[in-house]
């Protein structure tokens, strides 16, 4: 399963907006490695440096230093819809002339295509085969006057979900989907500069104080006098779990929820529902470390770190060759052999998506000497694709929707197989159940989706027409 993306947005007159964009793109790279970019403004005019890579393969000292302004926004990419490619690099910059703007997205709008046509037969043209280029021409198409009128008539014609900062001239607007899909934060530094983040973890990078999250259904509005807000009121709810279980870092706080208690309460529940008689503990790091502990904590079956993660092993340019594909977890995990040998192993995960990872970790435990391996889960099944921001697969490659449990267990080599239930997963959470989109463990989804729509779709239609960006 892979992250969705990463967006950032500051208004600061008197700060290194450029500098303190970077460090805060750092903090949420977790979300997304394929891109970043970074847009600011001077009041006069908008610029953009976005490349494929890491925060760190992109941006240098030449590079900030060429940044100026008093707003900046920014992003970490991951392809939840449109090709990891140069062309389809946040944020994108758009304009028709009398109007010009720059846009950072996390999120997927599943009325995408339709809205594209219409924006295509309207004369719009596209550089990129993303939404968020499809929500910018939008904005671009209102009738409106205002950049706050534009902005909420896209929203009404919008569907799925997303979490956005925009970048006009002289205003930061930080806008939040209905449903409140995908987390969005305000905070302050030093009194006299605003922040938006996707996580609180970012404001804690650059020394900035957590404010209040962006409601669902809200725009935020800050400029020189501050923050005003608007709201386009809706009672359904639907936050993503998996933010919880595994996207956000585990020192953000989401919903007033520190992400780290819930996590190790996650840890407890599965403890609770799934006992073993075992010697060792082991968190698969980093995602279920916090977990394992918790299951151990519960269990009084003693922690280990008998798996130690390479946490060098980002998104490289190098490609790798077959003898190194081969190797698979045998990159990313090392199991120390005079830990596991002849022990008995709880292995706890954050989830399993289409069953190809789990048996190289089981195998590698056993080939340490590890004598039983039972795996639990921090998640339930997952059996039904995300629509809403997330890659994570098709129904068909998602192992949950085609064996059972018992089947599972036997096909990744486990000794025994639990999973967390949804009530103890909601629990741990400590937030009402129908805030949460729960859809791919229960196939209910917050709205109507196309069960057939892929990442690529955009890249297909017939009617693409390309045009430079401004």
């Amino acid at each position: 399963m892979h992250e969705a993306c990463g967006v950032f947005g500051i208004y600061a007159p008197s700060e290194d907006i450029a500098r303190l964009t970077f460090f805060a793109l750092f903090a949420l790279q977790h979300r997304g490695q394929e891109s970043a970019g970074i847009a600011t403004t001077n009041g006069k005019k908008l610029q953009v440096y976005a490349k494929m890579g890491l925060v760190s393969q992109v941006f240098d000292e030449e590079s900030l230093s060429q940044l100026n302004g008093n707003i900046a926004i920014g992003h970490n990419r991951y392809s939840t819809r449109g090709s990891s490619c140069d062309s389809n690099v946040q944020p994108i910059i758009v304009s028709n002339g009398s109007d010009t703007f720059a846009i950072a997205h996390n999120g997927n709008v599943i009325n995408a295509e339709l809205l594209y046509q219409e924006l295509v037969n309207m004369g719009y043209t596209f550089r990129t085969s993303t939404d968020t280029e499809v929500v910018a021409n939008l904005i671009l198409s209102s009738p409106e006057k205002d950049w706050l009128g534009k902005i909420r008539y896209a929203m009404r014609r919008l569907q799925g979900a997303y979490s956005m900062v925009i970048m006009t001239k002289d205003t930061l607007f930080g806008i939040r989907d209905s449903l409140g899909v995908r987390p969005l934060c305000l905070g302050t530094i030093n009194s006299n500069a605003l922040v938006l983040a996707s996580e609180s973890c970012a404001l804690d990078h650059i020394d900035a104080n957590f404010i209040r999250e962006i409601e669902p259904g809200e725009i935020v509005s800050i400029t020189e006098n501050g923050v005003e807000s608007y709201r386009e009121e809706s009672n359904k709810r639907a936050f993503c779990i998996f933010e919880y279980i595994y996207f956000s870092r585990p020192d953000s706080t989401i919903n007033g929820r520190l992400l780290y208690s819930a996590r190790q309460a996650m840890g407890v529940n599965l403890a609770q529902e799934h006992p073993i008689d075992a010697d060792l503990v082991i968190g698969v790091p980093d995602s279920a470390t916090v977990a394992g502990a918790g299951y151990a904590l519960e269990s009084g079956i003693p922690p280990v770190e008998g798996l130690v993660k390479n946490r060098y092993m980002g998104r490289t340019f190098i490609e790798p060759d077959q003898q190194i594909r081969d190797l698979g977890v045998k990159l990313k995990f090392n199991p120390l052999r005079s830990v596991l040998d002849g022990k008995r192993i709880v292995l706890v995960d954050d989830s399993i998506v289409r069953g190809t990872t789990t048996p190289q970790v089981i195998k590698l435990l056993r080939k340490s000497g590890a004598k039983e391996v039972h795996v639990r889960i921090c998640a339930p099944p997952i059996c039904n694709p995300c629509f809403f921001g997330v890659d994570m697969a098709t129904r068909w490659e998602l192992i949950a929707s085609q064996k059972t449990i018992p089947q599972i267990k036997d096909f990744i080599g486990a000794d025994s197989l639990g999973y967390l239930s949804i009530g103890g997963l909601v629990k741990a959470v400590g937030l009402p159940r129908n805030i949460f989109c729960l859809a791919c463990f229960t196939g209910e989804y917050p709205m109507p989706v196309q069960l057939e729509m892929g990442k690529m779709a955009l890249e297909t239609l017939p009617t693409s027409r390309q045009s430079p960006l401004t």
